[in-house]
């Protein structure tokens, strides 16, 4: 494998990151969002404020940047119970959500995003993380699982125009050893 690597990512990381995450959906996602939502994921602005905030970290191989990691604290309606009341670890409970293009899968890329995130993240006290994952998606729930974190019972179903979206809410230590 060539050099691989991660870094915050910046204004000249945008248009890849944008490019994974349309063309990584709309492969992974095709059969669970109606094709008007995937032809609208139109994020440049979201991307630009997320890379502005220092929330995204880029993964590299070689000269290509092959997926991405987005990382900060979790909002309290991320995090809370079902019932809305917060857990007492809702103050460091980070929220993370990791894409990587499948033809780069596979070759440790997620599992180093997820442990520079949770260096970066740990020096801010967080110490647990939260992802969202369409229920349908194993190979994210699998992911999620290698790394030691488990469903932890909550679910929310999404309106993805007119087609309910039903993810679960994976759950973990902020603790990634690499090379496992």
């Amino acid at each position: 494998m060539a050099d691989a690597g991660v870094h915050l990512a910046t204004a000249a990381d945008l248009a890849d990151i944008v490019r994974i995450h349309r063309e990584t959906w709309r492969l992974a996602y095709a059969e669970l969002l109606p094709p008007e939502v995937l032809d609208a994921l139109d994020t440049d602005e979201a991307w630009a404020l997320a890379v502005g905030q220092g929330a995204v970290l880029a993964a590299t191989e070689g000269e290509w940047t092959v997926g991405f990691v987005v990382a900060s604290k979790a909002p309290d309606d991320e995090v809370a119970k079902a019932d809305g009341s917060l857990p007492e670890d809702a103050d460091t409970t980070a929220l993370l959500s990791v894409l990587v293009e499948p033809r780069w899968g596979r070759r440790g890329h997620g599992t180093r995003l997820v442990a520079e995130a949770a260096r970066k993240l740990g020096e801010t006290g967080a110490s647990k993380g939260i992802a969202w994952v369409p229920e349908a998606d194993k190979a994210s729930r699998n992911f999620y699982e290698r790394l030691g974190w488990t469903g932890d019972g909550t679910v929310r179903t999404l309106d993805a125009a007119g087609r309910p979206l039903r993810e679960v809410r994976m759950a973990g230590p902020l603790e990634v050893r690499l090379g496992d």
